[in-house]
Order: C-alpha cells, then sequence, then structure tokens
C-alpha cells in the first residue's frame, strides 16, 4: 500500500487548516519502525508549538501530520531495530518535530517505543506517553520524590496531573492537589491525601512547608507555589521557566523541562499498569475524519483525561 488516510495541515494555523485526506506511507528509516495505528492522542496546544511546524534544522514542515502519543501494531522494521517483531503491539511518543500519528501509519525511532500494557485496550495506551512520561521525569528525575515527602500538585485532574497524583503516591509520598470543585473525589481516588477546592481556598494559605511542589498550571499559581516549600524543597514547573530570583529569595530549587521520549520509562509505566499501580483516564474519544472537531474541542467542559482518535 503506497497511501493512507490521515489528518493533515497544509499552512500552519488552528484546528480549521486540519483536512482528513490521503498521505503517502511513511517508510521506517534506519532504526525506526512503521507502526500500523491503532489510536493516536492528541495535544491541543501542539498546533500553536513551533516545533509542530518545522523540523529540527528549522525549514517548514507541512503538511504536518498532528498527534504524537500511539498505540498501535508494528507493520515494519527498519534496519539494526531490535527487541520488536511485525506484529507487536507498541505505544509511544513521537517527536513534535516529527509527523504524528493522526494517521493509519506512522515512524518513530525504535527508541522512543515500548510493548504495550498488556491489560489495557489500544485507545487507553495511546493517552499515556507524554503525560505519564512527563508526570514520571518530574517527579523521578526532576524533583527526586522520595517516600514519606510531602507533595502539592497544583491541577490534579489536568492531563498531566492525574499521573502525577498516581505516580506520587506509588512511590510513597504524601499527595496534595488542587482543582476544580467537582474533580475533588475524583483525584482523591487517585491517591490524593487532601484536595484544595483553588476557587474558594487560596492554597499558599492553607500548605506550607512542603518537599515539593509540581505545578502544571503557570501563571500566578506558579508564582504563588514559591511561598510553599521548605527551605531546599523542589519546584518543577511544565509550563514557564522559573525564576532564580524567586527561588534564590525562597531557597529552593526551581527547574523547568521538557518531556524527552524513552522506552525504557515507558517499558516501566506499563508494567505499572499490568500491575495495577498506574491507571489510564480517557475523557473523550472520536475516529480519526472526525479528528479537526476533536482539536476544536478544546476549553469545552469535559471530564478529566486524554482526548483520543481512534484509526483501527
Amino acid at each position: 500500500m503506497d497511501t493512507m488516510m490521515a489528518l493533515r495541515a497544509h499552512t500552519r494555523g488552528g484546528p480549521e487548516q486540519l483536512l482528513y485526506e490521503q498521505a503517502p506511507v511513511p517508510v521506517p528509516a534506519r532504526g525506526e519502525v512503521l507502526i500500523a495505528v491503532h489510536a493516536a492522542a492528541i495535544t491541543f496546544a501542539e498546533l500553536g508549538w513551533d516545533r509542530s511546524w518545522t523540523t529540527r534544522d528549522g525549514s517548514d514542515h507541512t503538511p504536518m501530520i498532528p498527534s504524537h502519543e500511539l498505540s498501535g501494531t508494528v507493520a515494519m522494521l527498519g534496519e539494526d531495530v531490535t527487541g520488536f517483531s511485525v506484529g507487536d503491539e507498541v505505544y509511544g511518543l513521537i517527536d513534535f518535530d516529527r509527523d504524528g500519528a493522526a494517521a493509519e501509519f506512522a515512524t518513530a525511532p525504535a527508541g522512543t517505543l515500548a510493548h504495550k500494557p498488556r491489560s489495557i485496550t489500544h485507545v487507553h495506551a495511546a493517552g499515556l506517553p507524554l503525560a505519564a512520561l512527563t508526570a514520571w521525569q518530574a517527579l523521578v528525575y526532576h524533583a527526586g520524590l522520595v517516600p514519606g515527602e510531602q507533595v502539592l500538585i497544583n491541577g490534579g485532574a489536568g492531563g498531566v496531573g492525574v499521573y502525577a497524583v498516581q505516580i506520587a503516591a506509588s512511590l510513597g509520598a504524601r499527595v496534595i492537589a488542587t482543582d476544580v470543585p467537582s474533580h475533588g473525589e475524583f483525584v482523591r481516588r487517585l491517591g490524593a491525601e487532601r484536595f484544595i477546592d483553588f476557587t474558594s481556598e487560596a492554597f499558599d494559605e492553607v500548605v506550607s512547608g512542603l518537599d515539593v511542589v509540581l505545578d502544571t498550571v503557570g501563571g500566578s499559581t506558579l508564582q504563588r507555589s514559591y511561598g510553599v516549600l521548605r527551605p531546599g524543597g523542589r519546584l518543577v514547573t511544565l509550563g514557564a521557566t522559573p525564576s532564580p530570583e524567586r527561588a534564590e529569595e525562597h531557597q529552593v530549587k526551581a527547574m523547568f523541562f521538557v518531556v524527552r521520549p524513552n522506552a525504557e520509562e515507558l517499558a516501566h509505566l506499563a508494567r505499572m499498569v499490568d500491575q495495577g499501580g498506574l491507571r489510564p483516564v480517557v475523557s473523550q474519544v472520536f475516529p480519526l475524519d472526525a479528528g479537526r472537531r476533536a482539536f476544536e474541542s478544546r476549553g469545552r467542559e469535559r471530564r478529566p483525561g486524554k482526548t483520543i482518535l481512534t484509526v483501527r
């Protein structure tokens, strides 16, 4: 088969640029895998990122295919690929400067993929890679969270927050999470010991002396996060570079990072899912040919979790 159906944008812009159309089936290069996509998750903000529209060397990358989290089956192996066989069920995160997975087929470096969790569907597996990897890397590698520590997760029912609450609890931390009141019981079930309704309580007035803050919100929430940490505490922010001056003023460590695809970490997360220690969270599901409508659903009231495109 030389062509496939895909969701593509030929001109930079928002969801209005997305077309469901025929496109060439990609060919895996050395070290890459061709995946028959079963499901892919979208990141609403990706159409606004420069790296979605340009290659690593800065050249134009249109027409582009969005949606960089996927779950599917191996259809072909490029040269020098080991650890996978045709027919294997895999999931993973594709770098945002490459074509994504809103298509019948996608290619990805083997090092960005792992075997899919056996206990869940492709739809649920597709919603894991970006958010769960971000939460894992934030808490384990950047914050160095250890058992018994107190961690505040701002945005506990958000895309990253739902996994951060679960992972922090699995690491033995005492978890506090903020969100809107309608999500309170849901966040507690994920593992939060304490829930703060940010519409009626200011978190920086009711908690202090914390070991770690993971801020997924940014803005004024980030600015108020420095003061709730103990001296030597760690602040990890996902939305903006933290202020060195504020960090020094409060005697804390503050850091920002961008998630990296990592096969070993994906494999570990898959084991957590299969052992019952990590629960995928899906908000809504659209067929691939309704991909534009899926992107247009940003901002509408919906349940916590990822928005998924079903392909097969």
